[in-house]
């Protein structure tokens, strides 16, 4: 039943983008609330407690500002462009997982990433780069490729290094939640930031060496000599190359939602679903790997979105808070407030905006909660920014928040497989969020003026 809940919904809200049938609205508004009553029982811990809140105090706004349905079904529908990427996206996962794809990626680790800070960066930067296509699936996948051996010293390390690759995907992925609430509650496009996110994203791989720069050294000098380079065997890639059908099918993906942004006159989430049905299938038929696209496909069914149930449920429940507080006065309030303080607004607010975001995952909230009653709730012209700047502002702040979280997916992933509590698996990371907010508050200073 709950997957037919949710199917409905990504299914009516992709009728409703097509048709622009308002009476849409409050089927799309009734299926996720019907949604929340079902998976709310399923929840457990501070997540059901988060969830309820929500519905508790967004339906006391409802009435106290005594809303009609209307108010409500559109306030239930705010977030329901997320559900719907949560039910396609993973598809581009699919080809990623072809075997071929994964042995050549093993032996490239093997050969090429020997020292202790090469295999710390490639770490971060292949985390990041499958995270874009695959989400936290990329955690276990790249787990598998660097302790195929034993490294000494290395485990903390490679799991921060992990742990910042997903935050960087955070930045500049179109098929994460992050960008697809960001650019919809703002009206942007994602190849309008795209630029800068993609800056910010280079950045965090320096940050993150510059955090662990000492103990990398460290753990270089105690380590023995490489072993001597295996001889290869015929029919292997020459000297463990990145294998060239993954790099193509990759880069390819970023270029079709590119491509398509720019010619179809669609939003943003709709190109993504349509090419994620589409865009895996072909591959895997041309390389005649359709028996693994069927076990994908199962494997998302079965087992994805079963696995998402606590996201989707959260997520529905904030916008629906989001949707009832912003009838409060809460955006004309937070400008008036700074507008106090003896600073620039666009620096006090771009200020604010981290520490909140940041200093409540740090307690265990999800970044998504704050970022939808900012989106959706302030208006950046108020505080003297652009929707660009702004959106910049809160890609970045959830990206950097998400390694502190002990809500987050990844840490509780990391923990489990490296056998620590998820507070001791973030806590390497506050050092590293912390260089990284200041690090964001001087980018987007630098480049204001581009993005004004």
């Amino acid at each position: 039943m709950e997957k037919i809940i949710i199917s409905g919904v990504a299914a009516v809200y992709i009728v409703q983008q097509l048709t622009h049938w308002d009476l849409l609205a409050p089927l799309l508004g009734s299926l996720v609330f019907i949604a929340i009553a079902l998976l709310l029982p399923k929840l457990k811990g501070m997540t059901l407690w988060l969830t309820a809140a929500f519905i508790v105090v967004g339906a006391s706004f409802m009435l106290l500002r005594g809303a009609d349905a209307r108010d409500w079904f559109e306030a239930a529908g705010i977030n329901v462009t997320i559900v719907t990427l949560f039910f396609f996206a993973p598809l581009f996962g699919i080809p990623v997982r072809l075997p071929s794809y994964a042995d050549a990626l093993k032996r490239f680790y093997e050969l090429n990433l020997r020292s202790k800070n090469a295999l710390f960066a490639g770490t971060q930067l292949l985390t990041q780069i499958m995270g874009v296509f695959i989400n936290v699936g990329s955690i276990p996948v790249v787990y598998q490729m660097v302790f195929v051996k034993p490294q000494p010293g290395m485990s903390q390390l490679l799991a921060n290094a992990m742990n910042r690759g997903f935050a960087g995907a955070i930045f500049w992925s179109p098929y994460f939640a992050a960008m697809t609430l960001v650019t919809s509650s703002l009206g942007l496009a994602w190849s309008s930031i795209l630029p800068y996110m993609l800056g910010l994203a280079v950045l965090s791989l320096l940050v993150s060496w510059m955090v662990d720069f000492r103990e990398l050294r460290q753990v270089q000098a105690e380590a023995e000599p490489p072993p001597q380079q295996s001889v290869e065997r015929e029919g292997e890639p020459e000297k463990g190359a990145f294998p060239l059908g993954l790099g193509i099918y990759l880069t390819a993906a970023i270029a079709v939602i590119l491509m398509l942004e720019r010619t179809v006159s669609l939003p943003m989430v709709l190109l993504i679903c349509m090419t994620a049905v589409v865009y895996p299938l072909i591959w895997c038929f041309f390389k005649k790997e359709m028996a693994v696209y069927r076990q994908g496909l199962n494997n998302h069914l079965t087992v994805t979105l079963p696995a998402l149930q606590k996201e989707i449920t959260l997520f529905l429940a904030a916008g629906f808070f989001s949707g009832s507080i912003g009838a409060t006065g809460f955006g004309s309030a937070v400008p008036a407030l700074l507008e106090q303080i003896p600073l620039p607004i666009v620096f006090t607010f771009s200020l604010f905006t981290v520490a909140l975001i940041a200093g409540t995952s740090l307690i265990g909230l999800h970044p998504i909660v704050l970022v939808t009653i900012l989106a959706g709730g302030i208006d950046p012209l108020s505080v003297h920014i652009s929707p660009e700047y702004f959106a910049v502002l809160l890609l970045g702040s959830w990206g950097l928040s998400n390694p502190i979280s002990p809500a987050s997916a990844v840490n509780n992933l990391l923990a489990g497989l490296l056998k620590k509590t998820v507070f001791e698996e973030a806590a390497p990371n506050y050092k590293f969020a912390g260089w990284m907010a200041a690090v964001l508050i001087i980018y987007l200073l630098i480049i204001s003026d581009l993005v004004s």
